[in-house]
């Protein structure tokens, strides 16, 4: 069984990764933005092609937001 990375896999081109994703979004209005990045998950989750590794993602994922919401106000 693969295990999902969750360390630094940009080997330190993490920056140059979100400057893509920034201007990929650049001029969309905010249902285009969710549609690309509905797109994205997709494409990544194909080219992936792991299915525990893409559970384990989206476990991770939610378990997140849970993380985020605890916080807000």
């Amino acid at each position: 069984m693969r295990a999902l990375q969750l360390t630094d896999g940009f080997g330190g081109r993490g920056d140059q990764f979100y400057e893509c994703l920034i201007t990929t979004h650049q001029g969309l209005s905010d249902g285009e933005s969710r549609a690309l990045n509905a797109r994205l998950v997709l494409l990544l989750a194909n080219h992936i092609g792991d299915l525990e590794v893409i559970s384990q993602a989206c476990t991770a994922a939610r378990a997140s937001l849970a993380a985020v919401a605890v916080q807000q106000p």
